[in-house]
């Protein structure tokens, strides 16, 4: 198991460079409950955008969609969740709190708080799904959910999607959504919240054994390659196979990507075989035909599920855990993140080597502004002096540094008009165009 005081860091680094923030902190927060800072809405916009354009905008048989929050009751009763979407509850007898009674690292934890072991409650089944009403009076409310899971979203509306975009099966439906959780014990940061962020595909198939296992293979091999893309070394991601009596009641397959973090294995992508299970209840639910009609065979069927699912703040830590890093450089000791350049919040920072200087400073805005045509996550700085500022940018794992000195003016002619690029992960320096920098970043993203 990785060290613990990594996690530490991170919830420190995080804050303190404007990625995460407790929620609602001027009022205490709420347990479960994290804000995205600046940098870190970067981060995670340029994740999803990843999973987006690797699972739905690259693909001519994914199609996306967004779904709303406010689900009917209805919804979560043909779904299962109404009744199969609990968590075994006990609670404390001498302070009344309440954990999971399948945690025994969190009973432990509490107990550690007492002068005295105390006494736990008989498990109880306790609900996750968000309830609230909606509507102008008491009386006339309608109870509804907030999603508990972005998934039944996208096979409410598989009807819609069908008769929209008439799609040849194999196909998939793609979004990414907020879901909301009552968790008993949010804990470890992002890794457990109340309130999260998910990337799904919902991808369709004739229900067949052979297409059903060949298909999941398929996917399952996909998304761990994406994962992995994220920026991870294949020694801390493992594919792990859910054992019969651990599999959701949906599933006749499922294995998860799991991380190796500070606290353990845990996961962070899940790869399921749905069967029909979703749109046969929905469809015995609501009333309404949820069958698909192949019009090159004549048949009429309910399709099966391979269902892709990963949620964004899990994928936000993991990386973060993963691009830590701290060494020496010219004989300081420094912190950077590590972070691949493709979801790195800024590509690159340019600044003059000396703010005082107006034809520095000039000519600095001018590389700046051709460089954001290349991306436009091109940062300024110019607060401090040089070592200062690559020092805070590693910190925040931007991969370029970019700066203009008295050279690039014309003081050495044969250097005229060029810059130099700084490397995050090694300090090395070179000498380039501005058009050839600008090729650096473009490559670099890529």
């Amino acid at each position: 198991m990785r060290d613990m005081s990594l996690m530490e860091k991170i919830v420190s680094l995080a804050k303190r460079r404007g990625f995460i923030f407790p929620g609602s902190e001027i009022y205490g927060g709420l347990a479960g409950i994290y804000d995205y800072g600046p940098l870190g809405v970067e981060l995670r916009h340029n994740i999803k955008q990843h999973f987006w354009n690797a699972f739905i905008t690259d693909r001519d048989d994914v199609y996306g969609m967004s779904a709303s929050i406010l689900m009917p009751e209805r919804v979560w009763e043909a779904s299962g969740h109404t009744e199969l979407f609990t968590d075994p509850l006990v609670e404390c007898k001498t302070c009344h709190e309440r954990v999971r009674a399948d945690q025994p690292e969190a009973i432990a934890a509490h107990e550690e708080s007492h002068p005295e072991k105390p006494e736990w409650s008989n498990p109880s089944v306790f609900n996750l799904l968000v309830e609230t009403r909606l509507g102008a009076s008491e009386k006339s409310a309608t109870k509804v959910y907030l999603r508990g899971e972005i998934t039944q979203g996208v096979h409410v509306n598989f009807k819609n999607v069908v008769d929209s975009m008439h799609p040849k099966i194999p196909f998939g439906i793609g979004q990414i959504g907020k879901a909301f959780r009552n968790e008993i014990t949010p804990r470890d940061f992002i890794f457990r919240l109340r309130e999260f962020e998910q990337m799904e595909l919902q991808y369709y198939i004739r229900p067949d054994e052979e297409e059903g296992k060949r298909q999941f293979a398929f996917w399952k091999e996909f998304a761990f390659s994406w994962y992995q893309s994220l920026g991870f070394d294949k020694t801390r991601l493992r594919l792990r196979a859910h054992a019969p009596d651990e599999r959701a009641h949906y599933a006749k397959d499922a294995w998860d990507i799991e991380y190796e973090t500070p606290f353990g294995w845990k996961e962070a992508w899940g790869i399921h075989h749905r069967g029909d299970w979703d749109l046969r209840r929905h469809s015995e639910y609501s009333g309404h035909d949820l069958s698909y009609f192949d019009e090159s065979t004549g048949e009429r069927f309910i399709p099966w599920d391979i269902e892709c699912s990963g949620g964004v703040d899990r994928a936000v830590l993991f990386v973060l855990l993963e691009a830590y890093r701290e060494d020496e450089l010219g004989g300081e000791t420094r912190t950077y993140l590590a972070l691949s350049p493709r979801i790195a919040p800024i590509k690159a920072m340019v600044s003059p080597l000396l703010k005082n200087k107006p034809d520095l400073v000039a000519r600095a805005r001018e590389v700046r502004d051709a460089l954001r045509k290349a991306h436009p996550a091109i940062a300024w700085d110019d607060n401090g002096n040089i070592g200062k500022r690559y020092r805070r940018q590693d910190e925040i794992g931007t991969p370029f540094c970019i700066t203009i000195d008295f050279d690039t003016l014309g003081e050495t002619p044969e250097l005229k008009d060029t810059v130099t690029l700084r490397h995050r992960d090694t300090g090395e320096q070179e000498r380039l165009t501005v058009a050839e920098a600008a090729e650096r970043i473009k490559g670099a993203i890529q």
